[in-house]
């Protein structure tokens, strides 16, 4: 069974490691912090000025002038602070950040993003995933493996404008968690009762797949 949104966010919070500082981007992976175990500690940052964000506030309890990036409201946990988005990039482009988790539409099997821009829609820009890009050391991606019809997003090359050459490390959608290696994508899991066949004809790009695949473990 394919993963839903929630179900790609449990996978990648097992990526979050204790005493990281971890950037979340507009869309799934805004939902990790939701899943992240509660026996390390984590700081969440969002470029629009927060370092300490909590998990997304229940309905009635939001309060409107606490908002990550992507202008959805968020919790804060104790310590949180805020500060200009100067600061902010400052952090991200020092290198203090340890993990970028990122959405994307379209990857390429040498580790390019595309999740800024659809040529002839309408965007609000780039906003900081350039910068993330070119700065972060570690980003996983959370996208889904095909478009609604049924087209590969995995790609041997990205048709959309790049965001970032050569950056991403890892990327786990519905179908599969997948690793960025100089050869191409490695399939490293599959999701629950997804075959590797069926993952293989859903991704445009070449796998590498070695040995028994395991199935990911959401628990």
């Amino acid at each position: 069974m394919a993963l839903d949104k929630n179900d790609i966010a449990k996978r990648i919070a097992k990526e979050v490691k204790n005493g990281y500082y971890v950037n979340l981007g507009i869309g799934i992976p805004t939902l990790v912090a939701n899943y992240v175990r509660t026996d390390i500690s984590v700081e969440f940052q969002s470029e629009n000025g927060v370092l300490g964000m909590g998990p997304f506030p229940f309905e009635g309890e939001e309060d409107a002038d606490v908002i990550n990036a992507g202008k959805q409201t968020i919790t804060t946990l104790a310590g949180a602070s805020f500060f200009d988005s100067a600061f902010s990039f400052g952090m991200i482009r020092s290198q203090k950040v340890d993990l970028t988790i990122l959405g994307a539409m379209e990857v390429s099997e040498n580790g390019d993003i595309a999740n800024w821009k659809i040529p002839g829609k309408m965007v609000k820009g780039m906003g900081g995933a350039m910068d993330l890009v070119a700065s972060a050391e570690n980003i996983i991606v959370a996208m889904m493996h095909v478009n609604k019809a049924g087209e590969s997003k995995i790609l041997k090359k990205c048709s959309l404008p790049l965001t970032g050459v050569g950056c991403v490390k890892k990327v786990v959608t519905e179908l599969a968690v997948l690793e960025i290696t100089s050869n191409g994508f490695k399939l490293l899991e599959c999701a629950p009762g997804i075959s590797v066949e069926h993952i293989i004809a859903s991704t445009e790009a070449d796998l590498i797949i070695e040995g028994e695949i395991p199935e990911m473990n959401l628990n």
